[in-house]
């Protein structure tokens, strides 16, 4: 449904997306991260038409948003960081206003009721969007997103500055939708991402660094055997201990006492429930366990630490990769941590790789479309890579 191929924007000698590829099917929710300047809002505003790139394509349905721009964004439906909305308007005139905008052709009393129905905003239909709440006039900017019932929707963090019960409201709407459209979601909010979406892409630096299934990414998650276990007994003796009891990858100990209880960190190999072997070694050795905290990897911890393996050169990756094989660890830095950003990095690197060898890599300067630009908003004859002649 969604294609992107070798797109690159410079502003100038700012180069704000850095050849990137991917592709969306049709009926995929895909959550579209990155810190900021990263280069989400941009490719979000090349995708829809609003800016054009200095090189690459952008296609919706094998429609090319440049060279034909009006069939493309009838497949569009778009809701901004702050949504368009005008003020002086009531929903029901802003909707009407939208349908006539975007040349429906649906049944107009039908289908905006409908609309609403959706996003549950029949109660202020006829109310001043002025008047509304921040909740309500998200949703207002949901709705006249959805006019039209686009194939594809692109929100671009709907859910800030809105209350948890929105919050929760908005996430269940988009799965919702989900169903019947192509969606991509860009957030700071990674739980919303976890809840509502089927793959993740994290760009960094204008760049890809990671291109996963949520699917995938939650079942090594839950995989996750790491422990916070506190426990009374000379510390060095316990942390040799735990070292070297069969099942454990890793221990260290916190700065956290009690006594003369310590709190050690550990972490087993995967597929290994580690308590009860830990429970009898410590009892065997006297040395009592008053406090086991299972700990987990969050979403937050995975994107944190792929975009800091992303910023490191290759060859530092490279280096830090056989450390974790050896079983070395930088501290407050898990082995799965790690591994985990660094197979994500490698992969999308890889597939980099793969994409500038394809047959579609080498887009031909007769290929690409009137009104890519310089970065300086001058339309060229041809692709600019972004490099100097």
């Amino acid at each position: 449904m969604i294609r992107i191929e070798h797109l690159v924007k410079n502003y100038g000698s700012n180069c704000a997306v850095d050849d990137i590829s991917f592709s969306v099917e049709s009926g995929e929710i895909v959550g579209f991260l990155g810190p900021n300047g990263a280069g989400k809002s941009t490719t979000m505003n090349i995708l829809t038409g609003y800016i054009s790139s200095t090189a690459g394509r952008a296609s919706i349905a094998g429609i090319d948003i440049l060279a034909n721009p009006l069939e493309a964004k009838k497949l569009i439906g778009y809701l901004p960081e702050q949504p368009p909305l005008y003020l002086d308007m009531t929903v029901r005139e802003f909707l009407n206003f939208n349908y006539d905008l975007k040349r429906c052709t649906l049944d107009r009393d039908a289908h905006i009721a409908e609309v609403c129905e959706v996003v549950k905003i029949q109660d202020v239909e006829n109310r001043l969007i002025r008047n509304l709440s921040k909740g309500y006039r998200q949703r207002v900017g949901i709705a006249g997103a959805l006019v039209g019932n686009p194939a594809v929707i692109i929100f671009d963090e709907p859910t800030v500055g809105l209350d948890p019960k929105q919050i929760i409201e908005i996430r269940n709407l988009i799965r919702t939708l989900g169903k019947d459209h192509t969606v991509i979601l860009s957030t700071h909010i990674l739980q919303e991402v976890q809840a509502v979406c089927d793959r993740i892409i994290i760009i960094n630096k204008g760049k890809i660094v990671a291109d996963e299934k949520t699917e995938n990414i939650a079942r090594i998650v839950e995989n996750n055997r790491r422990f916070n276990v506190k426990i009374s007994g000379p510390q060095r003796d316990v942390l040799a201990a735990l070292k070297s009891l069969s099942g454990i990858s890793y221990a260290e100990v916190l700065a956290e006492r009690d006594g003369d209880a310590y709190t050690y960190t550990i972490e087993s190999e995967m597929g290994t429930d580690i308590r009860k072997k830990l429970f009898f070694e410590m009892a065997a050795k006297g040395w009592p366990i008053i406090g086991l905290e299972a700990l987990g990897v969050s979403l937050e911890d995975i994107f944190i630490t792929v975009v800091d393996e992303s910023s490191k050169g290759t060859v530092e990756r490279e280096r830090e990769r056989r450390a974790v094989r050896r079983g070395e660890r930088g501290r407050g830095r898990t082995s799965l941590e790690s591994t985990l950003a660094n197979d994500m990095v490698a992969e999308a690197d890889r597939k980099r790789a793969e994409d500038a060898k394809s047959g579609y890599a080498d887009l031909d300067a007769q290929d690409v479309p009137e009104g890519h630009d310089d970065g300086t908003g001058q339309p060229t004859g041809k692709p600019d890579t972004g490099k100097e002649d």
